[in-house]
């Protein structure tokens, strides 16, 4: 199969990166051309544009900040898309416009598949991160050593659109942790705690969580990096408000974190790493969260092996 892969920057250069590492036929396209150039020396050939990419190509995968990027790239690849081919959408997008897009893929020809990926990007670098999928079964078996390769753990979620509602749902709850976690560290350091002890305490505790284990820990380091930024997470819970309202849910605690999220932006910029919104609680109480001992980013320390179906208990 050959595979077109648009979008290489925190995440999807990482997954493009499991995907020539393990010997697939890959062809790239960023508007950066050094990251087309990085692909390009590892093995991957210069798809030189989306309409290119979707000509020559098997499977194109768009990986990309926003769902208005995902359109543009659309509307160029749209033309070329016939029988037998197949787009897969790994961006962080909204379920009404994957859905939307995806149907015009479809009466094409096409397949089309929503994919995103969750568990950090440490473990897309590692071809170990978890990746949901959103399309019909066939079209699943089809693209399952793909996913597989690039993930450890795949969940076939249901129809086109299903995967980008647990995307923003699991982020959500990223979110929530993140906050409360900042707060949590906060507060130990604001009452005397040893925040190395604290640590620990959360760590073996109800209280801790995936977000705890791998965020708190950049947090303390004060390097704050997650390669994910305020503007990402603001997007990423927008869209989860979007999928509630349109489900006629009514939330309290989400409102919440987009206002929280939305000071952050005004305080610090868009692009302030997301872990950061501690310093909203840092300036209000002049407090250092800060430790000895925690690693400044996460890395992945499972070797990688070749991911499998997750299989869903009934």
């Amino acid at each position: 199969m050959k595979i077109g892969f648009i979008g290489l920057g925190n995440v999807g250069g990482k997954l493009s990166g499991s995907l020539i590492r393990n010997g697939h036929d890959v062809a790239v396209h960023d508007l950066n051309t050094d990251f087309v150039a990085g692909k390009a020396a590892a093995g991957a050939r210069d798809g030189k544009s989306p309409a290119d990419l979707m000509q020559s190509c098997d499977a194109v995968i768009t990986c990309l900040p926003n769902p208005a990027a995902s359109a543009a790239v659309l509307e160029q690849m749209l033309p070329h898309v016939a029988p037998g081919k197949i787009w897969m959408e790994m961006s962080t997008t909204d379920e009404a416009e994957v859905k939307r897009i995806g149907a015009q893929v479809i009466a094409a020809g096409g397949a089309a598949v929503d994919c995103p990926v969750s568990g950090g990007c440490h473990r897309a670098d590692t071809g170990n991160i978890s990746i949901f999928a959103g399309c019909d079964r066939e079209t699943f078996e089809r693209i399952l050593p793909l996913l597989t390769t690039m993930g450890r753990r795949v969940l076939h979620t249901g129809d086109l659109g299903s995967a980008s509602i647990l995307k923003v749902i699991t982020n959500y709850l990223a979110t929530a942790n993140l906050v409360s976690c900042a707060e949590a560290l906060t507060v130990a350091k604001g009452a005397g705690m040893d925040l190395g002890v604290a640590y620990e305490a959360m760590a073996i505790s109800s209280g801790t969580s995936f977000v705890h284990e791998t965020e708190s820990q950049v947090i303390l380091n004060g390097s704050r990096d997650i390669s994910f930024t305020m503007d990402l997470v603001a997007k990423d819970i927008g869209l989860f408000q979007n999928v509630a309202d349109r489900a006629g849910v009514p939330l309290e605690l989400n409102p919440l974190l987009i206002d929280i999220f939305q000071d952050g932006i005004a305080k610090f910029g868009p692009r302030e790493l997301s872990p950061n919104i501690i310093k909203r609680l840092e300036a209000a109480t002049g407090l250092d969260v800060t430790a000895p001992g925690f690693p400044p980013e996460m890395t992945d320390d499972e070797p990688e092996e070749v991911g499998a179906e997750v299989i869903v208990r009934r």
